[in-house]
């Protein structure tokens, strides 16, 4: 079978209190604390998704990154065959960290269930199927850095062997305030093709 051409529909980028749609600003705040500017984003794109506020901060970016390029490609009369395909190099660490200090605490030993609820990374998954009803292939990886050739080549054999009809794409790297996510949704139509040094240069925009 003669693998067929794919295509970047679309793509995103959240970082430095920014959000960047193809190329373009969609919303930016002055400096401030990652929790501070994901809750003016939800505000700024009227999500209306109140479990947003439950979710740790991982969860949060990965949600609002898929949300922005989601919203417009869910038809909400059929089944929507997108795959998720997410990595990162933290993982859940973050979140992890808090609820080991929340148990090291003698004093206070009182985990909250809030804390350790959204350990692991596949929750960002699970919303983001969720929200936008998905049923499709999904998975979560841990790489040491972006690894756009991993990317490729599995977003391709997903489409290639129509187990996905559009693949949204996603790093999501989120450690003591220091965050970045880069999402793109790929196809097997369009204008950009699907290679590893469009994604690399889109990455490092």
């Amino acid at each position: 079978m003669t693998a067929k051409k794919t295509y970047i529909q679309s793509f995103c980028s959240i970082q430095n209190n920014e959000i960047i749609l193809n190329g373009e600003t969609v919303f930016n705040t002055e400096p401030t604390v990652f929790s501070d500017f994901s809750k003016k984003a939800y505000q700024n794109f009227e999500m209306n998704y109140p479990k947003f506020f439950k979710m740790d901060s991982l969860s949060k970016l990965a949600f609002l990154g898929a949300e922005i390029l989601l919203r417009k490609e869910i038809d909400a009369t059929k089944e929507n065959n997108i795959a998720l395909l997410f990595a990162n190099k933290s993982s859940s660490l973050d979140t992890d960290v808090k609820f080991q200090n929340s148990i090291s605490d003698k004093e206070n030993y009182y985990p909250s269930p809030a804390v350790f609820v959204y350990t692991l990374p596949n929750i960002c998954l699970g919303e983001i199927s969720i929200r936008h009803q998905l049923k499709s292939e999904n998975s979560f990886f841990i790489f040491e850095a972006f690894n756009p050739v991993f990317m490729v080549n599995y977003a391709n054999v997903l489409l290639n062997t129509k187990k996905a009809e559009k693949v949204l794409c996603g790093w999501v790297e989120y450690y003591n305030e220091e965050y970045k996510a880069f999402l793109y949704l790929v196809g097997t139509e369009g204008n950009t093709e699907h290679q590893k040094e469009t994604v690399e240069k889109l990455y490092n925009k």
